[in-house]
């Protein structure tokens, strides 16, 4: 059995941030250090209890703004090593950027609508624990869709079947893993991947496939 992961919560709505606990403990892989309801509060809770991943609403007291994402940068900024992942209401790709604005490593943005999905939320939330990140599938549709619609994006030269692997990578999916989704080889899924880092400008940099889409698309916002 895997090691629990140790998580904080931030929500400040009693009902979700008290049922997204009971879900993340009724896992078995999860052991929710602490609950709170302020970005205050969850900067405090970081300090005393060190978790590994932080699961912090996107609005939060005093403002409801986007008090989440500042605390993810600045949590990030004070401890690397703590992934932050941002629940959030809005497919809307300007609030994936204001998160990755400064980088993709250790961060998730997850759609609260799909928090029913209690595999995908634990896999995501140990991803950004090793320092990967997650961006929720539908987001990425959002992404893709707005940026192949703009003639001047490089994603609008790839191929169908290349846009359908970049979506998998952005799932945070392995090679292995898209060849499952995709039903393809390992030589076909190779083949696209170098394929969409050449066509993206991503061919020389050492990043991650699977953020390889969202830095493309943050390059191209400007």
């Amino acid at each position: 059995m895997s090691e629990l992961l140790r998580v904080v919560i931030a929500e400040d709505n009693y009902l979700v941030r008290e049922g997204t606990r009971r879900l993340l403990e009724d896992s078995g892989e999860v052991e929710v250090l602490a609950a709170v309801g302020s970005a205050s509060e969850l900067h405090d809770a970081v300090r005393r209890f060190r978790p590994q991943v932080v699961l912090t609403d996107i609005r939060m007291p005093p403002g409801h703004h986007m008090e989440g994402i500042e605390a993810a940068h600045s949590i990030r900024a004070e401890h690397p090593s703590i992934g932050v992942a941002v629940l959030s209401q809005h497919t809307d790709e300007s609030y994936a950027f204001a998160l990755l604005c400064n980088g993709t490593a250790g961060l998730a943005y997850l759609l609260k609508d799909r928090l029913g999905d209690l595999e995908d939320l634990v896999r995501a939330l140990r991803e950004v624990a090793r320092g990967g990140s997650f961006i929720d599938p539908l987001v990425v549709e959002a992404l893709v869709a707005r940026r192949t619609r703009a003639a001047a994006s490089p994603l609008g030269s790839l191929t169908a079947r290349e846009l359908d692997v970049l979506r998998e990578m952005a799932q945070g999916k392995t090679n292995t893993g898209i060849e499952r989704a995709l039903h393809l080889s390992s030589s076909t899924v190779e083949k696209h991947v170098n394929s969409i880092f050449s066509k993206l400008g991503l061919a020389d940099e050492p990043v991650h496939r699977r953020v390889a889409a969202v830095l493309a698309f943050l390059r191209s916002a400007g």
